[in-house]
């Protein structure tokens, strides 16, 4: 049926029902037990309004996957710059920032080494940019922490262990640095309350009576 959305299934015995699922790129995501090909089909034809709108709400937001067939651009504290890819001589690549453009300096053109070059970049600005902003509201909340960690993840911006270490989502970086600190305080916060009940949001008002304004903003981006 020439109609019927293009999709990924993913066939796992251990699911008792059919799981539908947008990625980061927009596309459609299915994950079932063994089934037929007609009942993918009547799902298919059933969620068919949910499927455009989620791709929709998808395709619009900010600092998606880099699709190296289009004009290509990289968030950063909240700011879309234009990434230019420059043939150069030098075998190794680089990846370089002016403060307005990013350059890809490049010998070989290889867009995994690419990617590392950028998710390089945001690591090193999280680790300039958040620590210093978590000492500050460590000491502000008077809530220790015993240890701050940062690496890229596909779906949490943070974490708090049971263990009081914090960490952070290395693509905070392409966030306002407001919406950066709110997610600080959130973390922060889950140390001393390990749920998101009305005792959680209460501490996260007291130090930021505006979060649910970053809250709002974060839904406009995708890590």
């Amino acid at each position: 049926m020439s109609f019927l959305p293009h999709y990924t299934h993913i066939i796992n015995p251990k699911l008792k029902h059919i799981y539908l699922s947008i990625d980061d790129k927009g596309d459609l995501i299915i994950k079932s037990p063994k089934v037929s090909q007609k009942k993918i089909e009547q799902i298919l034809l059933k969620k068919a309004s949910w499927i455009n709108k989620s791709r929709e709400k998808i395709q619009h937001k900010k600092g998606r996957t880099l699709d190296f067939s289009q004009t290509l651009e990289l968030y950063f504290l909240g700011e879309s710059h234009l990434l230019n890819l420059m043939l150069h001589v030098k075998k190794k690549t680089e990846l370089h920032f002016d403060g307005d453009t990013f350059t890809l300096f490049y010998s070989t053109y290889d867009e995994k080494v690419f990617l590392k070059k950028i998710d390089q970049f945001y690591k090193k600005e999280a680790v300039l940019h958040v620590s210093p902003l978590l000492n500050e509201w460590s000491n502000k909340m008077v809530l220790p922490v015993n240890k701050l960690s940062f690496r890229k993840t596909k779906r949490q911006w943070g974490s708090c262990s049971s263990r009081n270490e914090i960490s952070i989502n290395t693509m905070v970086m392409k966030l306002p640095l407001k919406v950066i600190e709110y997610i600080v305080v959130h973390e922060l916060a889950h140390v001393k309350h390990k749920h998101h009940q009305k005792d959680f949001w209460h501490l996260v008002e007291n130090y930021l009576p505006d979060y649910r304004i970053h809250v709002k903003e974060l839904k406009n981006y995708t890590t």
